[in-house]
């Protein structure tokens, strides 16, 4: 028994509630960008119907950026798939190229402040249909890019599901860039989480796998490797690590109120407002696993406040 299925009970009798595309693909995306924030785990909206000029003659249906300041493009179909998945790769590529226009966008729409954290390491292509077919979810898993593919059906007038059907992470430094762009980011050199990791003690390497695996542990969560943390997702964030290699230690960021936990020095510290890179409110520091025990209460009330 495959796929979503909704049910609408009443008296005790269930009956099946059969889902629908909507009528025409611009409402599907109308309604995205009116509540991507909501609908997308913290995607904040950018522009609909980018030019992408008149050498690439493209328009991307949605842009955005996300909580973590990685770009994302988002690409519709009302029914099937109807190669989605290319259409956002081939976006996907003149974001890429264009990286300034795309800050300066940014900037527009959020800030400045926004547009200088702006981290192009994980990029996003987010494709939004009714249904895939094999061959779509096979070379998702194939990409080297960071993609989420996501289910829709719509129930009714008043109910819509969006269902992630695959996700992948994507790898670091992955993406091919011009010769300009290789010369603009060539210094200063930027350091992956990965780069810290071998760097540090076994200890700390230790400590870091055996956070990785409780939090990935604690159910439906996935990691993805930024450049200057990892984070622990959900529908949005519920953990942020970075490695300190001089303290030889570990600090996470967790979506928990500070006002709800006895602050302890020196090792939970509220940062809502501290500048800090990484999502969440109260900081934990791990430099021992009797760190990571006493700190498992709050990983697990961050992972339920990421749904």
């Amino acid at each position: 028994m495959a796929g979503l299925q909704v049910f609408r009970v009443a008296g005790g009798d269930v009956r099946r509630v059969e889902g629908a595309a909507v009528e025409f693909e611009r409402d599907l995306q109308r309604l995205v960008e009116a509540n991507m924030e909501e609908m997308l785990g913290g995607v904040r909206f950018l522009a609909a119907e980018y030019s992408t000029g008149p050498v690439h003659r493209g328009r991307i249906d949605s842009l955005g950026l996300d909580e973590d300041g990685s770009p994302v493009l988002i690409e519709y179909k009302r029914t099937s798939s109807e190669s989605v998945l290319a259409q956002g790769l081939f976006y996907l590529s003149w974001l890429v190229e264009n990286r300034s226009e795309f800050e300066a966008l940014v900037e527009r729409r959020l800030g400045a402040e926004a547009a200088e954290r702006v981290d192009w390491s994980r990029p996003r292509v987010v494709c939004i249909a009714a249904e895939y077919t094999r061959y779509d979810l096979v070379a998702a898993g194939m990409s080297h890019h960071r993609i989420d593919m996501m289910v829709y059906r719509r129930y009714g007038d008043d109910l819509v599901t969006l269902e992630l059907a695959v996700s992948i992470a994507g790898g670091c430094g992955s993406l091919a860039v011009g010769r300009s762009e290789r010369t603009r980011l060539a210094s200063p050199v930027r350091r992956t989480v990965s780069d810290v990791l071998s760097q540090v003690g076994g200890e700390v390497r230790e400590l870091y796998d055996e956070l990785d695996a409780r939090l990935l542990d604690l159910g439906e969560g996935h990691s993805v490797e930024l450049q200057h943390y990892v984070a622990y997702r959900r529908r949005r964030n519920f953990a942020c690590v970075r490695v300190l290699a001089q303290a030889q230690a570990l600090v996470i960021f967790l979506r928990v109120d500070p006002t709800t936990v006895q602050l302890v020095p020196g090792w939970t510290r509220d940062v809502r407002r501290i500048g800090h890179l990484g999502t969440g409110e109260l900081e934990v520091r791990i430099g021992s696993m009797e760190d990571l025990d006493r700190s498992m209460a709050l990983l697990r009330t961050s992972y339920a406040a990421a749904a």
